[in-house]
């Protein structure tokens, strides 16, 4: 058996989906299913159980495992309680590293690019002490990830037992399929979605930098598919060990990602540019992007798709039909 924390939310979901595909019905999932329909996201599946999260660590004592995939916390960049997210983003996480390593279970986490903050430290992959110690996340979402990456490391330095294989995952702009419950949280693409297919106006921030065009800003978008080879592919390759970027490791504008939404409805682009609300201008992020030479050179090959081929096949698999679930 394997277990997805998080497994009815946006990559939890689709990596259950890939289990499912690659054969495997022995899967639990540990997550909170709301009333916000996140079950639809499971509503295809093959489960071997649905855990309570406050239910886990009774579920978890004297079962055997063939790995965690931890996806489950708390991802709202806007989330302000932290007592609430300190517990679930980084305390649950520490349970788990320690129970995965006294049952010498393999444990693939998942970490964020929001731990680069705004992104002056660059964005490498450096899972040393040293390296961690320098960055600066710029809200409690990304601080939560990177305490736990900062305790992984610790154990590393000291020289403490670990789990048989772990892998920590910085997630870049992931968008694809079974997003829909994340509010304001869903990619630009899904939330502009309806109104790109209506012919509604799109609007889109303005620069507020010199030398950055209007709607301009750049982020490694990846699609979700992506995302879920590399987990597979770490769950077939049990030599790896380590904390590596998942992006594209190539940025591309907000404009670029709506106009192949345009693109592949085949639509004539329509879209303005408003000003960024004060409050968030001292503080956005006008760049990200990946350095993905270190999951190259753990032996990933599994490439990453084009940002016009993968906002087509989202739009035409998934958010142009009746049945946007995967």
């Amino acid at each position: 058996m394997l277990l997805v924390t998080g497994g009815a939310g946006f990559i939890g979901s689709n990596v259950v989906a890939a289990l499912n595909d690659a054969g495997r019905a022995d899967v639990a999932v540990c997550d909170f299913l709301g009333h916000d329909g996140k079950w639809r996201n499971l509503a295809k599946r093959q489960l071997a159980d649905i855990v309570p999260p406050a239910e886990l660590t009774q579920w978890l004592s004297g079962r055997k495992l063939d790995a965690i995939v931890h996806m489950g916390a708390i991802s709202e960049t806007t989330a302000t309680d932290g007592d609430l997210v300190i517990e679930t983003n980084f305390r649950l996480s520490m349970r788990l590293l320690d129970w995965c390593t006294v049952n010498s279970v393999p444990f693939i986490y998942a970490s964020s690019a929001a731990t680069y903050g705004n992104g002056e430290q660059g964005f490498r992959d450096d899972a040393s002490r040293d390296a961690l110690k320098k960055l600066r996340p710029m809200n409690l979402y990304g601080w939560s990830k990177h305490l736990f990456d900062m305790a992984v490391a610790e154990r590393l330095a000291q020289g403490e037992k670990m789990p048989p294989q772990w892998a920590g995952l910085k997630f870049f702009n992931v968008f694809g399929p079974n997003e829909y419950h994340k509010g304001a949280m869903m990619s630009v693409l899904a939330r502009r979605f309806d109104d790109i297919r209506s012919g509604r106006v799109v609007q889109l921030f303005k620069s507020h930098r010199d030398g950055i065009a209007d709607g301009d800003q750049r982020r490694d978008f990846i699609h979700v598919d992506d995302v879920v080879r590399v987990i597979m592919w770490l769950l077939a390759t049990r030599s790896v060990n380590g904390i590596y970027n998942v992006g594209t490791g190539k940025a591309r504008s907000f404009r670029d990602l709506i106009l192949a939404a345009y693109g592949a409805l085949g639509a004539r682009p329509n879209i303005e540019y408003i000003d960024m609300p004060e409050q968030i201008r001292g503080s956005y992020q006008y760049f990200t992007q990946a350095e993905v030479d270190h999951l190259h050179g753990a032996g990933y090959n599994g490439g990453f798709t084009a940002l016009e081929d993968a906002v087509g096949h989202y739009v035409r698999d998934f958010l142009d039909r009746p049945d946007r679930y995967r």
